[in-house]
């Protein structure tokens, strides 16, 4: 191995060790600043984001848009799981809309319940006169039940609503290529990249000497 060229290679490379050493370091603490704003500020505006949706979601508005802006937040930006103090699980819960759906179920199951009232007076009345007093009450019995199963609207015809419907959870990335992503991948690489330099420099001088 030539010496005298990796003395001259030395000779040059020290004068940059210098200040790139001074640069990276300098650098290094701004790097650590950036990422620890930037990944609040990806919760920040989640937290936002989340309660936009909560706030649809008590006002009746468009919680379709809102949850679609949340989920696409989410999965691009890291630091941005929805997980709450109180621990709930899912996290989001459409709790007013899926309020909203069961009232207009059971008024849905009142009325057929009403409808089936009213249908059975029909079917007393039609039985009556289709079948005399003098006939066994089990006959009128018979035509009665016959009549109302024939016309009945059933509570049971109403679905229920599975609950899990409206709630959801999105899980964000490790890491997103956004400032909180790059300034945190500064922070792991510029300390690999003082010690790689300081140790090819040291290799270099101590070949050199050789």
């Amino acid at each position: 191995m030539d010496k005298r060229r990796l003395y001259r290679v030395w000779m040059r490379m020290r004068h940059l060790k210098l200040w790139l050493l001074i640069a990276l370091l300098g650098f290094w603490p701004i790097s650590i600043g950036l990422s620890v704003f930037a990944l609040r500020q990806n919760n920040l505006h989640m937290v936002k984001l989340r309660n936009a949706v909560y706030q649809t979601d008590k006002d009746n508005g468009d919680v379709e848009a809102a949850l679609r802006d949340l989920r696409i937040y989410v999965y691009s930006h890291m630091n941005t799981n929805l997980e709450t103090s109180n621990g709930i699980y899912p996290p989001i819960q459409l709790q007013y809309t899926y309020e909203r759906l069961m009232t207009a179920r059971n008024a849905g199951t009142s009325a057929a319940v009403s409808s089936n009232e009213d249908l059975y007076n029909q079917a007393q009345k039609y039985c009556e006169q289709a079948i005399p007093s003098g006939f066994s009450g089990s006959y009128r019995l018979s035509c009665i039940q016959a009549f109302v199963k024939e016309r009945s609207l059933s509570p049971n015809t109403v679905e229920t609503i599975p609950k899990n419907l409206y709630q959801f959870d999105f899980v964000s990335p490790r890491w997103s290529p956004d400032l909180a992503g790059w300034s945190l991948l500064c922070v792991f690489l510029i300390p690999i990249a003082v010690l790689s330099t300081g140790t090819v420099m040291f290799i270099i001088r101590r070949l050199s000497r050789r």
